[in-house]
């Protein structure tokens, strides 16, 4: 090394001269930012060593974090994880809970009030087949079922017993397509039979094209197949389509549509009523009766201020000569006398009772002088002609 030193001398001095000379300008010198240049190459020289010493830093940490400090993270998330799965198994368990209480309710509430006699039986099992329509009950001969007996729910009816075992008893449901039951329309009390089709929707046959059967319709059983009684509802219908020689109608069953688990077999059948349909109470606008005429034209001229003309003038008397001989004009056979009228303005003299005794005429005074009594005043009359003309208005408006 100083054999190279002492052979390269003069050039390593240059060198170190050289290289003396550019740190002082670079550190003099500033770049168009105001930053000097030695520090632009400081920085751009070490920023590839201080990203490299980062990630190296960075990599240390998160293995030190996710390895060494966490080392329990995964079984406190197993652990979790257990919890979650046994709180949902419990909310499942107590929501089935509450809806078989809520159905034990209405089955007991339904039993409360229906008058046949039934007996509470919960499913135990369903067929076999793939497309088998049966289940099985827990109630069987031990407990007084009879095959041909009735199964239904409150929300209607479900199939019939076909099969009693001393335990259990095998019930046909009413999807099945070997069911039929008589079932009758709520709205215009159309009969037919309904027929299970294997499927969800079932149909109702023998209803002929003049029947009238609407969508959104009730059907319940109607009691012809001596199995359920009268009054128990089917389903309501979902399609009319018109055939020949019959209507295609079919019906979504409301005994079956929220599942099964508890029902009813009915051991005695009483027949009941078939509800009415509910109509909408709406209200009814009642316009006011219409004003009298003659009351609306006189308010009319008293608002105006008109003079009354010689017929209200007339018609004015005829009322007075009515109300003074107690006859009221459209009532009775009978009219008034025209002839003896009051005197135009007037007030027509109250009407006497009819129990009340004849006036007896006073006796003259001794001691008064006798004068010759005047003769009696003259009403004023319309003339003749007119007043048989009114004479025979107001007869005819009487015989009216």
């Amino acid at each position: 090394m100083e054999s190279f030193l002492n052979r390269y001398r003069n050039i390593t001095v240059l060198f170190l001269v050289i290289f003396g000379q550019l740190l002082l300008l670079a550190v003099q010198v500033k770049s168009d930012r105001n930053v000097p240049v030695i520090r632009v190459w400081t920085v751009t020289a070490i920023t590839p060593f201080a990203r490299l010493l980062e990630a190296v830093r960075g990599g240390g940490t998160g293995f030190f974090r996710n390895y060494i400090l966490l080392h329990n993270a995964d079984a406190e998330n197993r652990s979790l994880r257990d919890q979650v799965d046994h709180l949902k198994m419990d909310n499942i368990f107590l929501r089935d809970q509450l809806n078989t209480a809520d159905r034990a309710r209405a089955l007991a509430l339904f039993q409360q009030h229906t008058q046949s006699k039934t007996l509470a039986a919960i499913v135990i099992a369903s067929g076999a087949g793939v497309n088998s329509k049966v289940v099985f009950v827990d109630r069987g001969s031990g407990s007084g079922v009879e095959r041909g007996m009735a199964v239904v729910t409150p929300d209607g009816i479900v199939g019939k017993v076909v099969a009693v075992y001393p335990n259990a008893s095998q019930v046909l449901l009413m999807t099945d397509a070997d069911f039929a039951a008589g079932v009758i329309s709520q709205k215009g009390g159309v009969r037919g039979t309904f027929k299970g089709q294997g499927a969800p929707m079932g149909k109702v046959d023998y209803i002929s094209n003049s029947e009238k059967v609407e969508v959104g319709e009730w059907f319940y059983t109607s009691g012809d197949d001596r199995i359920f009684p009268r009054g128990f509802p089917v389903g309501v219908v979902k399609s009319v389509h018109f055939d020949s020689p019959f209507q295609d109608v079919l019906i979504e069953p409301s005994g079956i549509e929220r599942g099964l688990d508890e029902v009813l077999i009915i051991v005695e059948g009483v027949h009941r009523a078939i509800p009415p349909v509910e109509i909408a109470d709406q209200p009814v606008y009642i316009a006011p009766p219409p004003p009298d005429a003659a009351a609306v034209r006189e308010a009319a001229a008293a608002e105006a201020g008109a003079t009354p003309t010689e017929a209200d003038k007339l018609r004015s008397v005829y009322k007075a000569a009515g109300d003074a001989q107690g006859h009221k004009y459209g009532e009775g056979y009978k009219p008034p006398d025209l002839v003896k009228l009051p005197a135009a303005g007037s007030t027509p003299p109250p009407a006497a009772p009819a129990n009340a005794a004849p006036a007896t005429p006073a006796a003259p005074s001794p001691t008064a002088p006798t004068t010759p009594a005047a003769p009696p005043a003259q009403k004023t009359v319309p003339n003749e002609r007119l007043a048989n003309q009114a004479a025979g208005a107001q007869s005819g408006t009487s015989g009216h």
